[in-house]
């Protein structure tokens, strides 16, 4: 870890668990306990039935890119140095979508339903972010 220049996660009551779980090292989603629906961004209640019995839980990092794009222009200073770089959404196989960057090959060889695990980019003493590459 060193400098890092980047934009820092916003935390809120809501993420605050989310981003406690990135720390160590580990994808904690909220699950409804009325119907079971595994949730990402957290909230109060639940979109489906609207339950407010919730667990967290974790997940085991491995899903699919549900979609992506690729950045050839910085629109932040700190990621001039890391162009071309991936921006997805991956499906996760718990249920959430999770925005995050696919790393750990070239921009052109992500596709849709590529299959993908977290690794962690440990930026700051305080986070740790999830980032995806290929499984395999």
């Amino acid at each position: 870890m060193g400098d890092y220049n980047k934009p820092l996660p916003n935390v809120n009551g809501d993420s605050k668990e989310f981003w406690i779980g990135c720390k160590a090292h580990e994808l904690r989603f909220q699950k409804c306990k009325a119907c079971g629906h595994v949730r990402w961004p957290a909230s109060i209640f639940c979109p489906l039935c609207f339950g407010r019995e919730t667990e967290w839980i974790i997940s085991e990092g491995k899903g699919r890119v549900y979609s992506f794009a690729v950045y050839h222009i910085a629109y932040h200073p700190g990621f001039e140095s890391e162009l071309p770089y991936v921006v997805a959404i991956v499906e996760l196989e718990e249920g959430p979508h999770i925005l995050t960057n696919i790393i750990g090959c070239q921009p052109d060889e992500v596709t849709c339903e590529m299959r993908v695990e977290v690794i962690w980019e440990d930026i700051i003493e305080e986070f740790s972010l999830p980032k995806f590459r290929p499984c395999g």
